[in-house]
């Protein structure tokens, strides 16, 4: 059955992230105590240094859980390092303008310490995130799982499995035509096992036989589940009700995101401005052709608008009809590679948002041809629209550019019915990271015009 460690893992995680952020705080209350506070006009009591230094704690804990930077052994080990690079930055940024703000500098001068500092802290992320891996891959080898699939191509989710060998590995596969008694034999010889998706009769069966038996049980989400994790408890004296209102946003909710949207893309358009100049130039440099290009999307309640880029391929690339970027697609120029790669063809849009006709987040617009293909194929396509299209959004941070619509429209509706202004903030600070990750750019394969598969 299963390994006996697997009881404590979140006791270890937990005092493995407390070890990494205690060290990172030492080496900032060193610095403090040495090279800080001794220059203050006004000298702080203890408590004073206390608050500062545990100031700087939060936000370490802060941004190492927003960039994935404590997920040993859930993600890749270059993943977390990416996430603890992003945390180390954002939180010695933070502290640096909280100095520059209580006066002791000058914003902009005295930053070396800064930077040997994030250089001693990135030191350590990597000798913790190696040592606490290597501890990790012993207390917990891989799930040796059996793979129940019916009649829906399981290839997919299984190649998708392969990358991450170190966490799952499918040791058996079984078709559910081999009947319930037969496979529920087999489940008694593992303590993991992954339900694909299979009709929902059989697939309930089998999750209520994994919880009488203390099995481990990974299943794939239907649409419908997706939908109830949003759902309203109401405990009606002895009976429970679960009130799903499918009525979007609250009045304080849509409030409260129109005006993050606004401040968001003003600050944006404010920061961009010179990036965007060169991104321009280059571009018009290049082959003289319009530096932008628009485009009908769909946003809220099918409502069309034109979505505006910084053009990244050939003049009329799109003469032979709509499609999606390949992975290798001839149309798209040098600069647009660039610019494609780093999402910065997408900057224009932070007027899309300003006006009005996008969110910064939310659901990625689909061109009207587009939209009706994968709709033809997955009726539920259109739930997307229920909540204004946005600039990134969940599909985008927890997917790829060329993830399979069903796939995306779990991961949108997954935020739609799971909304809240935080989830906001988090994926805005998630966007970050994702900029540079090659796999959230790449296009489909050169066969396909849309994201659709088989």
């Amino acid at each position: 059955m299963e390994n006996k460690h697997y009881q404590y893992k979140r006791i270890f995680m937990f005092w493995a992230g407390a070890l990494f952020v205690a060290i990172q705080t030492g080496m900032y209350a060193w610095l403090w105590y040495n090279q800080h506070a001794p220059n203050m006009k006004i000298q702080y009591y203890r408590r004073g240094d206390w608050a500062v230094i545990a100031l700087y704690a939060l936000m370490a804990v802060l941004f190492l859980k927003i960039f994935g930077g404590f997920k040993v052994g859930y993600l890749r080990n270059m993943d977390v390092l990416y996430g603890q690079a992003l945390a180390i930055l954002f939180q010695n940024g933070v502290a640096y303008l909280q100095l520059s703000l209580l006066g002791l500098w000058k914003f902009g001068t005295h930053i070396e310490t800064f930077i040997y500092l994030m250089i001693a802290e990135g030191i350590l992320a990597l000798v913790w995130t190696l040592t606490t891996r290597y501890i990790y891959a012993r207390l917990y080898p891989p799930h040796q799982m059996l793979f129940i699939y019916g009649d829906i191509d399981p290839s997919n989710l299984v190649s998708k499995l392969a990358r991450r060998r170190d966490r799952y590995q499918i040791k058996e596969m079984i078709n559910l035509n081999e009947g319930m008694d037969a496979i529920m034999d087999k489940i008694l010889t593992y303590d993991t096992i992954l339900i694909g998706d299979i009709p929902s009769h059989e697939r309930n069966e089998f999750l209520k036989f994994c919880y009488w038996n203390d099995i481990r049980c990974y299943s794939v989400p239907k649409i419908s589940d997706i939908m109830i994790t949003g759902a309203f408890r109401i405990d009606l004296f002895d009976s429970i009700l679960m009130l799903s209102r499918n009525n979007g946003l609250t009045f304080f909710q849509s409030f409260a995101k129109r005006a993050m949207d606004i401040i968001i893309s003003l600050i944006g358009i404010i920061l961009a401005s010179p990036i965007m100049i060169i991104i321009a130039i280059a571009i018009k440099l290049y082959d003289g052709g319009p530096v932008f290009y628009s485009q009908e999307r769909l946003t809220k309640d099918e409502k069309p608008f034109q979505i505006m880029k910084f053009r990244s391929m050939i003049v009329e690339s799109e003469k032979k009809g709509a499609r999606l970027a390949a992975a290798d697609d001839d149309r798209i120029t040098p600069v647009g590679k660039i610019i494609r790669r780093t999402h910065f063809d997408e900057l224009p849009q932070l007027f899309n948002i300003l006006k009005g006709d996008m969110a910064f987040v939310g659901p990625r617009p689909e061109r009207r041809e587009i939209f009706e293909q994968y709709e033809e194929s997955i009726p539920e396509f259109k739930f997307r629209l229920k909540m204004k299209a946005g600039l990134t959004g969940y599909a985008q941070v927890y997917g790829q550019y060329n993830t399979v619509p069903y796939d995306k429209l779990k991961l949108d509706l997954t935020y739609i019915e799971n909304y809240n202004l935080w989830l906001d903030i988090k994926l805005c600070f998630l966007t970050v990271k994702i900029l540079f990750q090659k796999e959230k750019s790449e296009g489909v394969d050169n066969t396909q015009t849309t994201a659709l598969k088989g």
